[in-house]
């Protein structure tokens, strides 16, 4: 076998190899090349066994914050591929408690049930956990947006002038201190917005690299940068709000993140993610709940994606944007455009992905229906939309970790919070999971 962060690599890619052409870029002509972003998240057990890739995505744009409050949970609001990947992982989570709780004479290789003695008072339904002697790694085609690609973009530029900061965009001046795309890139370890894509897409060529980034006019986002993401699910762990009520967090944390040697300059990755960079004033910190900051390895691989911007072929002539993301784990595979499904009218109720937070949170709900819990349901009465929820008492641990983050690490984090939707509770059932269910091998 070869080294670890190649195999890690060959796996993601392995896996979107093999998918249908309907969810990858269009077939390379002699006039045009479309390239997109890959991630994905790849399992590595400690018996040996095969790596297995549990999740992947594609994709590069988000939702301008104009049209944010219109989504109610359907329509995602970042399709990067490192989000799309981790909102991949975490659908599979879902499904793997759902299946436990509902079906006890099913069996996870990936998820486990705690022990009695493991759970305290106030870690409250979760239930669950990754298996132990699992890690996790993801995979990424390109340098995460954002901080740790900023040496990448300056020295990629034909014409080095940063954008002015929202000259173009008065109403959100109030932003102040927090940049988008190559605002001010001289600034280095700060949070970043991601500049945003039309649904034309457009885009802005630097020539002297064939590197595209969205043009400075593009439409307002308020979607944090792909290297700020990362760098706080180093404290959260992976997990997303819903599947944390669920889920353990403590071997939910990455142990590396493996780019191509092309997309890697160390120094900004160790300032971006590492413990002497911008998290140093969390280093060694820990919570309560089972969070902590966990640092991932940055790793490089001389692996290339298929698809990669780099991989242009000399014939031809042209370096144009995919508007597609792919969708995948071991229960689901979709096509995306636009933060919905492939082919689906914006006002057709069928559009939403199955990753889309309205359907991920049924989901949940739908385990802890199963599960039978009385004292969750007298804390969750009150509320009826995704901003009580997650103001209410159940998620007290993950607040305070992504408030001190936020204060000391990470700051001029501005919320992309302008999305509510309602919330409907499935009828509780009698619990049905067992004391200690058998495990199957959910993963092969």
């Amino acid at each position: 076998m070869g080294a670890a962060e190649d195999i890690i690599a060959e796996t993601v890619l392995a896996t979107y190899d093999s998918l249908s052409p309907k969810y990858k870029p269009a077939k390379p002509t002699g006039e045009f090349f479309q390239w997109v972003p890959l991630s994905g998240i790849v399992a590595i057990k400690d018996d040996g066994s095969k790596p297995i890739c549990l999740a992947l995505g594609s994709g590069m744009k988000c939702l301008p914050v104009d049209q944010v409050a219109e989504a109610k949970g359907s329509v995602l609001h970042d399709w990067h591929a490192e989000v799309v990947a981790l909102r991949a992982f975490n659908h599979l989570m879902l499904h793997e408690c759902l299946e436990l709780a509902t079906s006890p004479s099913k069996l996870s290789s990936l998820v486990r049930q705690r022990e009695a003695d493991e759970i305290s008072e106030r870690d409250g339904p979760q239930l669950f956990a990754i298996r132990h002697g699992l890690q996790l790694h993801m995979y990424s085609s390109e340098a995460p947006c954002g901080d740790a690609s900023m040496e990448l973009l300056m020295e990629a530029q034909a014409d080095p002038t940063p954008w002015p900061i929202d000259s173009l965009h008065p109403a959100t001046k109030k932003l102040s201190g927090q940049l988008r795309g190559r605002e001010s890139f001289a600034e280095l370890g700060i949070v970043r917005r991601k500049p945003g894509a039309d649904l034309a897409g457009r885009i802005m060529k630097c020539l002297e690299a064939d590197l595209f980034i969205a043009r400075a006019d593009s439409p307002q986002t308020l979607s944090k940068s792909c290297s700020d993401k990362l760098a706080l699910k180093q404290c959260t762990s992976l997990l997303s709000s819903c599947t944390s009520m669920l889920v353990h967090p403590a071997n939910a944390y990455l142990t590396s993140l493996v780019l191509p040697q092309s997309q890697h300059v160390e120094q900004a990755c160790d300032r971006s993610f590492g413990p002497n960079g911008r998290m140093k004033p969390i280093t060694n910190q820990e919570w309560p709940g089972g969070y902590a900051f966990r640092p991932f390895n940055v790793r490089t691989t001389k692996q290339e994606f298929i698809y990669s911007r780099r991989n242009k072929p000399v014939t031809s002539q042209e370096l144009r944007t995919s508007n597609l993301a792919a969708v995948y784990n071991a229960r689901l595979q979709e096509a995306l455009v636009v933060g919905r499904l492939q082919g689906r009218r914006k006002v057709d109720p069928k559009a939403a992905s199955a990753i889309c937070s309205t359907r991920m949170w049924k989901t949940a709900l739908q385990v802890l229906a199963a599960l039978g819990m009385p004292k969750l349901l007298q804390q969750m009465t009150g509320s009826s939309d995704i901003r009580g929820w997650k103001e209410s008492a159940i998620f007290t641990d993950r607040q305070r970790v992504k408030s001190m983050v936020r204060s000391r690490a990470l700051c001029n984090w501005i919320r992309n919070d302008g999305d509510c939707f309602e919330i409907v509770f499935p009828l509780a059932t009698e619990p049905r999971l067992s004391a200690s269910p058998p495990v199957k091998n959910a993963m092969a």
